[in-house]
This record gives C-alpha cells, structure tokens and sequence, in this order.
C-alpha cells in the first residue's frame, strides 16, 4: 500500500493503519477469498487519482471512510456487501471508477448499494437534510434499501466524532443539527440506542457547549459518590442472584447527558434533584426457551428485596416494540430512599438493545422483523401519497420516529400497537384501509365510543362501520399515525378529483348553452384575478354551489371584451423607442434582505423575539402558525425546533444589505467607575452608523452592569462597536443579550 501510505500524515497513517486492522478483523469471516487483494489493488490506483482527497475542512477522506466502515461493521453489523460499497462509492462519484468495473470486480449487489448511494449524493456529501427535495431521496432509498441509511447514520457517526477538525462553527453547528432531528431518530427507530445518544450527546456539545460542559462536569463531581451508591445497591442483589443459580452480569449505567438535559427542561430542577441519573442493568445468561421466566424471576427477587413504584413497570419483555426492543424495567426504592431503575434483560436482548438491527439478522434474519417490514410500508405508503408536498412528506415521517406505544385487541384477541394518543379511527385504518374510510364509531371495553375516542393500554376495540360513510377533511385534526392521515388524503384527493372533474364539465355546458367559446388562457386570468390559488379551489367552489355559474360567464365575457380593447388601443411603438424596464422586488416588509428556502423573496416573515437575529448572524427560517420566523442558528431554541419539527425548518440567508438597521442589546459588565458610562456612551456615538437607543445600568458591590441597547446595520458593525466597549479602561465582559430589554 505504497500510494497510500504517502498520503497521510504520520497522525492519520497511524489512524487509518490501526483501523484498516480492525476493519479486517471484523469482516475477515464474511470476505471470499481474493477481497483483500482486490481492495488494496483498488485503493492504491484510486488514492493516485486523488478520489479521496481533503476536504474544506482539511479531513482525509480515506480517513473517515475507514472510520465509516468500522462503525458500519463493528457498531451496527453491515457487512461485506454494504462495507465494500462503502468505500467505493466516493470513486465512483468521482468517475474514477465505474459501476461495470466494480461489478466485474466483486459482484451486482455491491454495485446495487453504490447505485442506491449515489441518489443521495447530496445528503451524503454534507448538504443538510432540511432541503425537501433531499429529504424525498433520502426516504425513498430508506423504503428502497435500509443498508443505505443505515451506511449514512455511520457517516454521520464518523463524521459528528470529527466534530473538532470542523473549522467553522455554523457548519459544526449546522451537523450537529442535522444529526439532532434527523440520524438520532432514525437510529432510534431502528433501534441503534448506543448510537443515537451518542448523537444527541455530540450534537447537545456542538449546539449548546456550555450546557453540556456543565451538566459532564456535575456528573464528574459526583462520579464518586455514584460508583459508592451503586454498589451498595448491586451487593445484596448479586448475592441473591447467584443463590438462586443464574448466570448474569450486572452494572450501572449513567444516562446520557442528552437525557439528563432533557430531564433538567422538563422537571425545571436543579441538577441535585435529579433522582434517576443512572440505572442498574442486569444481563441474564441464558437459553432462549428459559428467557422469559429467567428474567420474572430476577424482577421477583429484586422488588422482595426493594419496594418497587408499580407505575413505572414497563414490561417490553411479553410485548415487544416495534423496532424490536425487549426489556423489562421497574423502578424500586433503593439505600437512603431514593429510587433506582432497573432494566433485567438476556444476552440476546442487549444485543438487539445495542445494536438494532444488526442483532435482529444474526438472530432472526431480516424478514422476519415485521416491525420494520410495517415502518417500511408506511414509508412507501407517505412517499406515495405525498409526491407532489414534500413539507408533508416530512411530518408524516417523523411522526411515525420517536412516538411511545401502547397495545390494543382485536374482537378475536389479535394484538395491534399504535402509538400513544391513537384514536379509534387510527385503530380502523390500522386494520384496513376501507374499515378506516367506513368507520362511524366502536364499542371499546363493550362501551360505545366515537371515532374521535383515544385509545389506551388493553382495550378491547370493536369498530361499526356503515357503507355511506366516507373520509371528511376533519378527520385529519384528531388521528396521529401516518397510515391514517396518508389514507385519508388520499381519499379527499380523489374525491376533489371527481369533484373537479364533474364541476368542469357543468362550467364548459353552460358555456356552450349559451354559445360562447371558452378561451383557456382567459379563463385561468380570470380564476387567478378572483385570487385562487390553484384552478382545483375554484372547481371545488363551484361544486359546493359558492359560485354562481352565470356570473362567472358574465365576468369573463366583461375580462375578455377589456383585455380585446385594450390590444387593440395599444400603440405600435418603433423599437427604437422602447425602453426596457425592470420588475420591482416585491418586498414583504420593511427589512426585506432574506432570501427565504431555495431563491424565494417576497415572502413574509418576522425577526424572532426569542433570539433577535440582525443582518450577517447565520439564520434559519422557522414555519409556525403564524406564519415564518428567522432564528439565528445558536437561538436557545434552536436545538429544540430542529429535534422536534424538523420538517417545519427551512433555509434561510441574507442578500443586499442590511442599511434599515438592526436594535441589538449589549450587556457591558465591569468595574463600577464614575467615568465608565460616559466613556462607553462616548464609543457608541462616535461609531459610523451606530445609534444608542436606550440605557439600563446598575451597580452592586463595586461591579458594574449595563444594558445598552443600540441600532446597529450588521453583524460586522456590531463586532466592531464590541471590541471598541471592550477596551475602555474598567470593562470586563461585552454579551450580546438574545432579547431586547
């Protein structure tokens, strides 16, 4: 590997070498015969055409693609097929390589993955995923071929893990993003727990470092008392398990410092009053016929020993989820009464934890995983109905990512999952398409119920139907899973088509009744100048008797006959003559100088109050009921909005320039000196372009704090006026405040 080996520095020779290693290892049992020669043919000819070359951020590429395949293979199981494809897909992007010569190389389905790869080159490539067009290849090679996301989530492992190389902080920021709402969810759909709160971790220490500093800190301070805590609580528990003749192992296990955030938002507690930072975990193993009562019979000696809080049992050991999960965990009253979670699981069972899908194939092979077979075809199903609306697209898939799930019978005792907060008429569509479209209402426990009732844990759901009853858009307000709403959608659709269709033909007889020819260009000015949005809203108006036909023909006769005289009162003017003009940008309100999405103007949007962004900060647009909010990218809120709705963010970027002018506040602490005001007062009015708004200043015990709030054009401006504070004399911190005060 002489080409290679002069392609690196001595750091990522020792890198790549120690993980080329370990790579071989892993797959050693799964390559044929000549795999290793070939490969290493291969590399060495396309390291020399410079197919792995650095990019902007100076990262080697066969670095990280090495790094891709070791997480690919060791952490979540993809073999020989998916590895090779792997490192050969940036070649073949690159036309260094073709597809007929890796067939010829290796074998079709090697170059069946790189053919799927190559659809979301620009996902994989580094382009965020908020671009809806992505977005729509991305789920379509999801429902296509799973190996390609599952290849994409360790490129973006690798790639969050190289976080630090990255060197500048909106595109670490703008990862870290991506990962948050969309690679985290996904793995934990496919049950790659490990890797997805490695995710979260890695994106909570790039979106907000401070927080994550603190809380890895606070959990640094109590290592200590924790590891004491934890074995007084596994001693006695160890005992009794090996008195009662099983093999296991046991350990405690702090929880990821994602969840421990999520925990300090949603209690609004101190760190201190976070009872369950960790859990206790008990491995049992055992055979699969004894799996089962092995782990009821660990849950029995531990809640003898504890007393356990019935209302956090939660048993994934009888009814599995649907990415595959087992576990039982229960929550006892531990030393010192403070409560403990324990999770009691089998070798198998952790594995499949750890590892998702990867598991289910050594186990069970991959057809047989109905619950990602059902996740798929309601995949297929979303990319189906909602073609032609990406923004669709993307809520009804990440409605079906990160939902909790209850279980629910059927009249005959069939168990059926849902997620939580699913109704009855979620329950029908589940069932069958055609019962969910004639679902009028159900018996549920033996208790009539509407259509609207949401379902619990172990209801008994018989659902009434009736021939007449058909979908109604209202429907769409109350069901939560994607079958449904895709089902009902579809049903409205081809209803408004019917609709449509019959509407048009009552216009076009009315027209001939009364011996008019109906001018297409004309008629679609006229339903544009009566404001409609699409010809669709005008038909369907039509249909439900809202537009009377006659006075349609009226008016269009009227548009016709002004838009004849017109053409013909129009000079004919020499070329000579013309002078060329140009449209005005319409702006959408006074500070229009964003371009919104892909190339849109025009559009209206507010500023957020949550994190006041000015000309130059990097932003984010943000569509809320209200229409659409910028953000700044490091808003407080931002982590929140993108792991949450990511399919309601869309991009957003300065253009022009930012003369109106921006109200920022800066907060100024220092010494508390009599001159401190007047000389900072005395910066801001002789900056260009500055303005001093408003003044807030206090003093306590010497320390000095003001909130100066200024009118600045630009990003550039404001770090100028910033520098300039920080050097008067007495000055100790210049912040730039999120709100105005």
């Amino acid at each position: 590997m002489n080409e290679i080996q002069a392609f690196f520095t001595p750091e990522e020779k020792k890198i790549f070498f120690s993980e080329y290693k370990k790579l071989l290892r892993s797959l050693y049992s799964f390559l044929e015969k000549e795999d290793i020669r070939k490969m290493r043919s291969l590399l060495n000819e396309l390291v020399s055409l410079e197919c792995y070359g650095r990019d902007r951020n100076e990262i080697n590429g066969l670095v990280r693609n090495i790094s891709t395949a070791l997480i690919a293979t060791s952490e979540i199981g993809l073999k020989r097929t998916s590895i090779l494809a792997l490192l050969l897909y940036r070649p073949v992007l690159k036309k260094a390589i073709t597809l007929e010569k890796v067939k010829e190389t290796f074998d079709a389905d090697v170059t069946l993955i790189i053919s799927r790869l190559l659809k979301t080159s620009d996902l994989y490539a580094r382009n965020t995923a908020v671009n809806s067009d992505n977005f729509h290849r991305l789920l379509f090679s999801f429902a296509e071929d799973v190996r390609v996301i599952l290849i994409m989530i360790a490129d973006r492992l690798c790639m969050m893990r190289m976080g630090k190389q990255i060197k500048e902080d909106t595109d670490r920021k703008r990862l870290a993003m991506e990962a948050s709402y969309l690679y985290a969810p996904l793995a934990h759909r496919l049950g790659l727990y490990t890797i997805k709160s490695e995710l979260e971790d890695l994106s909570l220490k790039y979106m907000d470092s401070k927080q994550y500093q603190f809380i890895k800190q606070k959990l640094n301070e109590t290592k200590r008392s924790r590891e004491v805590y934890i074995e007084e609580f596994i001693r006695p528990v160890r005992e009794k398990l090996k008195q009662a003749g099983l093999t296991f192992e046991i350990k405690g296990r702090t929880k990821s410092i994602h969840s421990i955030n999520n925990k300090l938002k949603k209690q609004q507690v101190e760190f201190e009053d976070i009872y369950d930072l960790f859990a206790i975990r008990i491995v049992l193993d055992t055979p699969i016929e004894k799996e089962r009562s092995e782990c009821w019979q660990v849950y029995s000696i531990i809640t003898d020993m504890y007393q356990p809080n019935p209302k956090r049992l939660k048993d994934w050991i009888s009814i599995p989820k649907s990415n595959g999960y087992e576990s039982l965990h229960i929550t006892v009253l531990g030393p010192q009464n403070k409560w403990v979670e324990v999770q009691i699981r089998t070798i198998r069972m952790d594995e499949i934890a750890e590892r998702g899908l990867a598991a289910h194939w050594k186990y069970k092979g991959v057809k047989e995983e109905t619950g990602l077979d059902e996740f798929l075809t309601n995949v297929r199903a979303a990319l189906e109905a909602n073609s032609n609306n990406p923004m669709d697209l993307m809520k009804e898939f990440k409605m079906d990512l990160y939902k909790d799930e209850i279980y629910v019978f059927t009249p005959t005792g069939e168990l059926i999952k849902l997620p939580k907060g699913a109704t009855v008429l979620d329950f029908a569509f589940s069932i069958h398409s055609k019962i969910g479209g004639r679902c009028i209402s159900a018996k549920v426990n033996d208790r009539n119920v509407s259509i609207k009732h949401v379902l619990n844990n172990g209801d008994s759901v018989t659902v009434i139907t009736s021939p007449t009853q058909s979908p109604k858009r209202d429907w769409l307000n109350f069901v939560v899973t994607a079958k449904a709403r895709v089902r009902i959608k579809q049903a409205l659709r081809e209803e408004a088509a019917k609709t449509v269709d019959f509407a048009k033909e009552m216009l076009q007889r009315r027209f001939k009744n009364r011996k008019i020819d109906l001018d297409e260009p004309v008629l679609m000015r006229y339903i544009k100048k009566k404001g409609y949005k699409t010809v669709t809203d005008f038909y369907l108006d039509i249909s439900e008797e809202r537009l009377d036909l006659n006075q349609i023909i009226d008016q269009y006769i009227e548009l016709e006959k002004k838009e004849r005289d017109a053409t013909e009162h129009n000079e004919i003017r020499s070329a000579e003559d013309f002078v060329a003009t140009t449209e005005v940008e319409e702006k959408s309100t006074q500070q229009d100088v964003l371009v919104i999405d892909k190339n849109l103007t025009g559009i209206e949007y507010k500023l957020a109050k949550c994190c006041n962004p000015i000309y130059g900060d990097d932003v984010f647009g943000f569509v809320s009921t209200k229409g659409i909010k910028v953000h700044r990218t490091d808003c407080p809120n931002a982590q929140e909005m993108f792991s949450r709705f990511g399919y309601r963010i869309i991009r957003a970027r300065w253009s022009g320039k930012g003369d109106n002018g921006y109200v920022v506040t800066l907060r100024v602490i220092g010494r508390d000196d009599i001159s401190i005001v007047t000389n900072i007062t005395s910066v801001i009015s002789k900056e260009n372009g500055v303005t001093l708004r408003s003044l807030n200043i206090d003093s306590v015990d010497g320390l000095f704090q003001g909130n100066f709030s200024v009118m600045v054009r630009d990003t550039a401006s404001l770090n100028v006026l910033t520098k300039k504070i920080q050097t008067v004399k007495g000055v100790k911190t210049v912040e730039r405040l999120n709100t105005l005060s």
